[in-house]
């Protein structure tokens, strides 16, 4: 691959391995909604392992908005059980970099950033599902308009571990009100990418007071005959993160998420390496 500053629809259709050497290469920077179709996309925590325990119990606790697909050692930037060359310190579009609980920076690489005590945490995401839908001739708009995928913040409460606690992010896609059922049928069989929806209709019934303002992301067209239909978000972990008030943590920018070698339907998220 040599093309400089690849758009989104030049990587649609490339293999995940591909994607992330254009991201490596410093060439794609945007979110990855749609691309390496059939592979797993993941959220990402990074923090200090003396914390690392206690997310992780927060995670299991909480599996519907941070279900865990995989876990580095300690200090180790690689995530061999979700890619062979995967290097969580320049594969990933746009970081955000937090300290004590305030956004510092966002960027494209953490080389500089890394430190022998970071543990990566690899959460599944929605995106991971939307093949399948797209597949089933369900839409999903916000790839049909070239957009992030728009996400809230609800008042679902969640189960806290130690210094995490919070409230649940969804993100939103219209349905056609006769297609919802498939939409939750299709999306339940991917519990590792946040599975079934966790509310349909109304949102301030979640606590949303207004669809086209949503907190990340960009707003979609809702049009007539559809049906908001939400799924629980790996954003949740970030701003889980963000309230503990961490020295340090990292995660993936909204919507520009790792992409790993992984089958979106493997029966295990950790890779085949026989």
């Amino acid at each position: 691959m040599v093309k400089a500053n690849y758009t989104h629809r030049d990587l649609v259709g490339q293999s995940a391995p591909d994607v992330r050497a254009a991201i490596r290469a410093g060439e794609y920077a945007g979110q990855t909604s749609g691309l390496a179709a059939g592979k797993l996309q993941c959220n990402l925590a990074i923090l200090p392992e003396r914390y690392a325990l206690d997310f992780l119990r927060f995670c299991l606790r909480n599996p519907k908005p941070c279900p865990i697909v995989g876990a580095s050692d300690t200090g180790n930037p690689f995530l061999p059980t979700l890619g062979h060359d995967i290097d969580i310190r320049h594969d990933v579009p746009r970081y955000r970099v937090f300290r004590d609980g305030v956004l510092a920076e966002e960027t494209t690489d953490i080389t500089d950033l890394w430190a022998d005590d970071l543990v990566t945490v690899a959460l599944g995401c929605s995106f991971t599902f939307e093949n399948a839908l797209m597949r089933a001739d369900i839409p999903v708009r916000h790839i049909e308009m070239g957009r992030n995928v728009p996400m809230y913040r609800s008042n679902i409460p969640l189960v806290p571990a130690g210094p995490f606690a919070g409230e649940m992010v969804v993100t939103m896609r219209p349905i056609p009100a006769e297609q919802v059922d498939a939409a939750h049928q299709i999306s339940a069989r991917f519990p590792q990418a946040h599975g079934a929806p966790i509310a349909t209709g109304d949102p301030v019934n979640i606590g949303i007071n207004d669809l086209a303002h949503p907190e990340w992301g960009e707003p979609v067209e809702i049009r007539t005959g559809e049906v908001p239909v939400y799924w629980a978000c790996g954003v949740t972990p970030q701003n889980v993160l963000l309230d503990a008030r961490l020295p340090i943590c990292i995660t993936h920018a909204p919507g520009h998420m790792l992409i790993a070698d992984v089958a979106e339907d493997a029966e295990t998220t950790v890779l085949n390496t026989q």
